[in-house]
């Protein structure tokens, strides 16, 4: 039996919305090969609390999470509700970001192909060379490869490294991205990926990248910053209604 076949969800509130979204968010990561076997995590601060967060039962698949498989745990470490094996690394990674940096409320950790391409080279800045790139000015710091995480002091060097910055690029190793809302640490996911790619097929070519001015940067962030909502709706969550209802059309479960 399945840990979604154990509970009845009846909740319609933010509560189950939550779970919904980042239920989505594992099975949209694992669409675009965003994942990596049945490793790397994926969590949230429930609406509402600032010491408990959804985790997913390690074992599974990101493509076959669902919203009822998502497991509660809180800042001591233990699981509060759900049904399932804890990850120590996710453990000891995301409860220390979510307690020691508040702004990252979704925590996303992935071995994304190209981000993790980046992260192993010897200069593995995100350069400012194209306009998905420029998305990101000011936003990423770097922390350097120290082994597995397997107690609370790595996760708090990554949380310190992390600061007040939406991403983290962990040198050798991947990515952490994070958020306020699932769509908004999902659309930072994305297009963190999209802008690694391209940067990665640029090099591969053996020419010099033509990176912008710096100028022409500040402005073009500032202007990303500005257009952040379209007719009063946020971009992201724009985005992440579209992804989710290609997800209805065809692999719906995710939110049972």
């Amino acid at each position: 039996m399945s840990v979604s076949e154990t509970f009845v969800w009846a909740d319609p509130g933010p509560a189950w919305a939550a779970r919904v979204d980042l239920a989505a968010c594992h099975r949209l990561a694992a669409r675009f090969g965003f994942s990596e076997g049945i490793d790397n995590h994926m969590t949230l601060v429930l609406p509402g609390q600032r010491d408990r967060f959804l985790l997913a039962p390690f074992g599974l698949l990101w493509s076959e999470i669902k919203a009822s498989d998502l497991m509660e745990v809180d800042f001591a470490g233990a699981l509060a509700t759900g049904k399932g094996l804890v990850e120590p690394t996710a453990l000891y990674i995301h409860l220390s970001i979510h307690r020691l940096a508040p702004h990252a409320a979704c925590v996303l950790h992935t071995h994304m192909p190209y981000a993790t391409a980046l992260s192993m080279l010897a200069d593995p800045r995100l350069r400012m060379a194209s306009q998905n790139a420029l998305g990101f000015h000011e936003e990423i710091a770097y922390a350097d490869y120290n082994g597995l995480a397997l107690d609370y002091s790595e996760g708090e060097r990554l949380a310190h490294a992390l600061g007040t910055m939406s991403v983290l690029i962990l040198r050798n190793h991947g990515v952490l991205v994070t958020g306020h809302s699932v769509a908004q640490a999902f659309e930072r996911l994305y297009f963190l990926e999209r802008a690694c790619q391209t940067q990665v097929l640029a090099l591969s070519t053996g020419g010099a990248l033509a990176e912008l001015p710096a100028d022409v940067v500040r402005a073009t962030a500032e202007q990303f910053r500005a257009e952040s909502d379209v007719g009063g709706h946020s971009r992201p969550h724009l985005h992440f209604a579209a992804l989710k209802r290609l997800l209805d059309r065809d692999d719906a479960d995710y939110a049972t």
